[in-house]
């Protein structure tokens, strides 16, 4: 994921198996060399590493000083007098000179080993947050950017992007409202903001388990079973969390203990569902303050999907397409079910469950196995070389720079035509006391061309892989190496966006839209061609993974999983209808909506999903829909350019020419259909998933 706060923007080619190992090697020296090279700053960059907790507190109030002084000297031109020079300029430089400073305050908080510094850029963000809310809520600033687009005098058609950003951020924020309207929608949005919060608590709070013995818990795995709390008569705890849930429901053989923690499951924070009305109702509210419909429409308006219509549209276009093939897949898993269970109904407990059985069936695939074959170095080594033949990339360790933990490596990334620097990426991948414990690129300082002058991007990839088990190299496990592609891509597409204004630069880019190339980079986990590239036997590494098995990962992958997405797609059009419409009926919804779209999965009875779905609470509100509309064009964009031949580089060239470069300074939409030669379309996604034998 990229990951994305605020507005803040947020090798060598060789070939062969000696090739991988002569870059694998390299990587396990250069990581010990690095301990002992005198640490120098990175040209280029304004990043700042190993700021001590007064030093990052001092940035910080330095940071909103400036900002202040900018902002008040814009506020203070005259409406008569506006122009480019004197508005936008300086505003544009001040984001561009002032986001590598900010993530330098912030980025500590994760990934610090020391206590009192996490807290300090913690509480640094906190006071330029306040600030930055504070700037985009100045009705004196709006007034004059406002006057400026009446006139457009002078401005370019990236700074008309630009600045309509900016009036953007301002109106979405009610500067333009009156008075009284401005307080109503203060009130809002600090209700809207705690009953959020209380709903997630009300999660994070609850207690309630389920004990069961261990027949009743047959088919987990004993490493599991050991890890669950004992009650006094000696049965297994299973709290509601998913991380307990999840390998009950698949991996359970006894079916009644399946449903009986899915329904426990589904009915936790009954009184979670009175607040998401009250939420829902609150939002409507802010929205037609705001000059919208509804909610939905306010949530997808700055998004490439434009409106709550053109949502449903696409996820019921989808839908209706995955019905026949969900309809097989349920036929084989009630099959299967009865073949092992008898004339027990089938029920949306046993998903999980039955879909496993078949896939294990089928492709007998050994994820212990494989993971002997994912040495770490070795897959990153081959993505520098995929990213290398693809993009026209080379990369390139920098040795001596300044890091804040010694197993930290920072590469800078060149041009292979043109020889030209093209920016720098940290890579932060191993697992400490004191780190962020997910997997995610952090944009450090944007790219920018304008009037010559030029700002490299830079990029942070941060992971909590393991270094090395048992005086072994760290290995991966596939789901793991397929999240690493994926947060390559975030980085690539970081790398090499360089619009004229910082804010249409890096990752702060529509959210509909900043996935796609990321999930576009996972297709080369399954393809034969890159999956030999990125392994090798973590004994000997010039044996990779075997052609026969490449194939049934790729089979694997795509297999059973239309009554899945459906499921996705259900909850996404139950996010939209209670974000589009007034005075919904959450119970009735759910009820009269799940038959309409699960093709025959009954829903359990006793279970209100509704109470503990927080993706509508705080984060995804009516923008649930955009990982799935990622992800399908992602694999139109694979299908389409790149199935034939992974490696071309032509066409990867005009990936990072057409899709990756302009940033936010093009319609996302205009992009992939410049690229595609039309616009996008759901058919090779549904080609993709059509096969399930």
């Amino acid at each position: 994921m990229a990951k994305q706060k605020r507005d803040r923007n947020n090798l060598i080619a060789l070939t062969g198996a000696a090739a991988l190992v002569a870059i694998a090697v390299n990587f396990a020296i250069s990581a010990i060399n690095n301990k002992h090279r005198k640490k120098k700053d990175v040209p280029g960059s304004k990043v700042r590493v190993n700021l001590s907790a007064s030093e990052i507190m001092k940035l910080a109030e330095s940071i909103i000083n400036k900002s202040k002084q900018v902002h008040d000297a814009v506020a203070s031109i005259p409406l008569d007098k506006v122009v480019y020079e004197n508005v936008i300029l300086p505003l544009a430089e001040l984001e561009a000179q002032q986001f590598p400073l900010i993530q330098s305050c912030v980025f500590p908080k994760w990934l610090s080993a020391s206590e009192d510094v996490r807290k300090a850029s913690a509480e640094a963000e906190r006071k330029i947050d306040a600030h930055i809310t504070m700037c985009r809520k100045r009705e004196d600033v709006y007034r004059v950017v406002k006057a400026l687009t009446v006139t457009g005098d002078g401005l370019t058609t990236d700074a008309k992007t630009f600045t309509r950003f900016l009036v953007r951020e301002f109106e979405r924020n009610g500067v333009n409202l009156t008075l009284s309207k401005k307080e109503e929608l203060q009130r809002l949005t600090a209700n809207i903001d705690e009953l959020s919060m209380q709903y997630i608590r009300n999660l994070d709070d609850d207690c309630s388990f389920l004990l069961f013995t261990d027949m009743e818990l047959e088919g987990l795995p004993q490493e599991f079973l050991k890890s669950l709390e004992r009650s006094e008569d000696g049965k297994r705890k299973i709290i509601m969390r998913s991380h307990q849930i999840s390998p009950v429901l698949e991996l359970c053989k006894v079916g009644s203990t399946r449903r009986a923690v899915a329904i426990s499951y589904g009915h936790r924070c009954e009184t979670n569902v009175t607040i998401l009305e009250q939420l829902i109702q609150l939002r409507h509210k802010l929205a037609r303050l705001l000059g919208f419909a509804n909610y939905a429409d306010y949530a997808t308006d700055d998004r490439m999907a434009k409106s709550s219509s053109k949502v449903f549209e696409f996820l019921e276009n989808l839908s209706a397409n995955l019905n026949d093939l969900a309809y097989r897949e349920l036929s084989m898993l009630k099959a299967l079910k009865k073949k092992e269970e008898g004339e027990s109904p089938f029920g949306m407990e046993d998903l999980s469950y039955y879909v496993k059985r078949i896939k294990d069936q089928q492709f007998h695939i050994n994820f212990g196995v494989i993971r002997q074959y994912f040495p770490i170095n070795l897959v990153l080594s081959g993505i520098f070389k995929i990213c290398q033949d693809l993009f026209g990339l080379g990369f390139k360790e920098v040795e001596g720079a300044a890091v804040w933990h010694p197993d930290v490596q920072l590469f800078s990334v060149l041009d292979l035509s043109s020889k030209e620097f093209v920016g720098y990426f940290y890579l932060d991948l191993y697992s400490r006391v004191g780190k962020y414990a997910h997997t995610c690129v952090i944009a450090l300082q944007n790219g920018l061309l304008n009037s010559g002058s030029i700002q490299i991007p830079v990029a942070l990839l941060v992971s909590q892989f393991e270094k090395e088990v048992d005086g072994h190299p760290g290995l991966l496990q596939f789901s793991e190496v397929v999240n690493l592609f994926h947060e390559f891509g975030h980085v690539v597409h970081h790398i090499c966006n360089c619009a004229s204004f910082s804010k249409l630069s890096g990752l702060c880019l529509d959210p509909d839209f900043v996935e796609i190339p990321a999930l576009l980079m996972e297709n080369w986990c399954y393809e034969s061609l890159s999956l030999r590239l990125i392994s090798g036997f973590h004994q000997d590494i010039t044996k990779p993974i075997k052609d026969d098995l490449c194939k049934s990962l790729k089979k694997w992958r795509c297999s059973f999983s239309a009554l899945k997405l459906k499921q996705e797609i259900f909850y996404c059009l139950f996010d939209q209808i209670i974000h589009s419409t007034e005075n919904v009926d959450i119970n009735g919804l759910f009820k009269h909506l799940y038959p309409k779209v699960m093709v025959g999965l009954p829903l359990l009875r006793g279970i209100n999903p509704a109470s503990c779905f927080p993706r509508t609470a705080i984060g995804y509100e009516a923008t649930c829909y955009s990982h799935i509309w990622s992800e399908v064009f992602a694999t139109d964009i694979f299908a389409s350019k790149f199935h034939d031949d992974i490696f071309n580089l032509q066409t990867g060239l005009q990936f990072r020419r057409k899709v990756l470069a302009p940033g936010r300074g093009k319609d996302p939409l205009e992009m992939l259909s410049d690229f595609l030669g039309r616009e996008p379309s759901i058919q090779a996604f549904l080609d993709n998933r059509a096969d399930i034998k």
